[in-house]
């Protein structure tokens, strides 16, 4: 529900419980278009899967979906990483949190599975929407040892991010719409160098990039995708 009348959001407020005491510790830019929230609270008795989220309400008719992208269980954080693109209401919301800030938050929710406990290779695909969900697979990787790779269309600025969040097997693409055109995609190294029949794709970001990566993939290749756009070019609050 990214929009509803104010009086819908107040009653959802009034009867889901909160969480307490949540405040921001930490709230960093890794880059221009990008920042990091370290929020501490009562954390310890929440189930938080891969893809867990909080819908935030980021004004009076508006809320927006934020992935915990990493948990520091010893210290009671948790991290979320937020995509400033300044041009919605979310994007100002996050752009002006600050050390000090309460939060109001309701307990965090997933509704999707991308997680695949069996799968021998995952490849995972997304933009600078896609990095909070990416991040939140990193701990898996380390406990399980499976195969996983990055694949990431960044927008220049934003290139080195996924080495400074911890990412080793990755590869970065300029943000240029190559993900949006099959002919590029099929002739590109991206397929060249490792064998992909059989793996498990995750494919996120921008719903043309999505669609078109799983389109060609499909056609060339023995795979199972998950599929999740987070946002398209002119609509509001996908």
């Amino acid at each position: 529900m990214p929009r509803a009348p104010k009086w819908v959001f107040d009653t959802l407020d009034f009867f889901m419980s909160k969480l307490p005491h949540v405040e921001v510790v930490k709230a960093e830019y890794l880059s221009k278009t990008l920042k990091l929230i370290r929020i501490k609270g009562d954390f310890n008795d929440l189930a938080l899967p891969v893809g867990a989220f909080f819908d935030i309400r980021v004004t009076d008719t508006d809320a927006r979906r934020y992935t915990i992208s990493g948990v520091d269980a010893e210290q009671n954080t948790l991290d979320l990483i937020a995509h400033i693109h300044g041009s919605g209401c979310g994007s100002d919301y996050i752009d002006a949190l600050k050390e000090g800030d309460e939060m109001i938050l309701n307990k965090p929710r997933t509704d999707q599975k991308y997680y695949e406990q069996t799968a021998e290779k995952t490849i995972f695909f997304g933009d600078e929407t896609s990095l909070a969900l990416a991040c939140s697979f990193l701990p898996v990787i380390k406990n399980t040892g499976q195969y996983f790779h990055f694949i990431f269309e960044l927008e220049e600025i934003n290139h080195d991010i996924p080495r400074l969040l911890g990412f080793e097997d990755y590869s970065v693409y300029p943000k240029k719409g190559l993900f949006q055109n099959q002919e590029w995609l099929k002739e590109s190294d991206l397929f060249k160098n490792i064998e992909w029949d059989d793996a498990y794709f995750v494919l996120t970001g921008n719903v043309k990039s999505v669609q078109t990566f799983r389109k060609t993939i499909k056609a060339l290749f023995n795979v199972k995708t998950k599929g999740h756009g987070f946002w398209l070019e002119g609509k509001k609050g996908l």
